[in-house]
């Protein structure tokens, strides 16, 4: 996942729907990795669901099994190693991005109209949801001007000054105010394998994950902290228990 919309966008002046912290958010944790292409078939039907009014917003936390995901901005040669995992288009904006094991995807779909309509602040609040999330396992995760996702200042970690390195992706679409995509967080994934890509077209900055920075969490423990953030920075209301598949 990779870059998000931008662009302010002006308020919905006639939305109607119940205020978000009234609505119920359902939460949903995959014990085994799942394809890509079911992910993708699953979002959009519960896309649906919600602008329909017949399901209740949804968080899914998941793992994929090693594959490259295409973004609409995506440019062939940040492709490195075309024929090392399957490549998969996107349909969101952005570039190329690894997703794979250790790696806890989370994809949000939000009713945004319900939620104040503005994709900036979404997109503001999901890096918020990361920051706190990492600062649970006091890492520093910060934004950088220009650069989608959340990095970590490599320095106290023993890296050269000014190096900096990519802890979490982001990237999202937006159908009739409906979110889906959502973040990927490294926490224990294999970091060789983003060696394929540029990853989100950026060549002069490398990647990291919480393990690698010397924090030795489980994939449970960054659940409870995800749920945890997203509770503050979203709201939410009542929620279903998470239900392991």
């Amino acid at each position: 996942m990779t870059d998000a919309p931008t662009a302010p966008v002006p308020p919905f002046a006639d939305a109607t729907a119940a205020p978000a912290a009234a609505r119920a958010v359902e939460w949903r944790i995959s014990d085994t990795p799942v394809p890509y292409p079911d992910a993708l078939a699953e979002m959009e039907a519960r896309v649906e669901a919600i602008r329909a009014g017949t399901a209740p917003e949804l968080v899914w936390l998941l793992e994929h099994p090693p594959l490259y995901t295409a973004g609409t901005s995506a440019r062939e040669e940040d492709l490195l190693e075309p024929g090392r995992f399957p490549v998969y288009q996107a349909g969101r904006g952005g570039q190329f991005t690894y997703h794979g094991p250790g790696q806890r995807v989370a994809y949000v779909m939000l009713d945004l109209k319900t939620r104040g309509a503005d994709i900036r602040a979404f997109v503001q609040d999901l890096e918020e949801w990361l920051i706190r999330t990492l600062a649970a396992f006091n890492i520093r995760g910060e934004r950088r001007e220009g650069r989608v996702g959340i990095w970590v200042n490599k320095q106290p970690y023993g890296g050269a000054p000014g190096q900096e390195d990519k802890i979490a992706a982001i990237g999202v679409r937006v159908r009739r105010w409906v979110s889906f995509h959502g973040i990927a967080l490294n926490v224990e994934p294999d970091l060789s394998h983003f060696a394929g890509i540029v990853p989100c077209g950026i060549s002069e900055h490398g990647v990291t994950s919480v393990v690698a920075l010397g924090h030795l969490v489980t994939m449970e423990d960054v659940d409870a902290a995800l749920i945890a953030s997203f509770e503050e920075v979203f709201g939410g209301g009542a929620k279903t228990d998470a239900e392991n598949e």
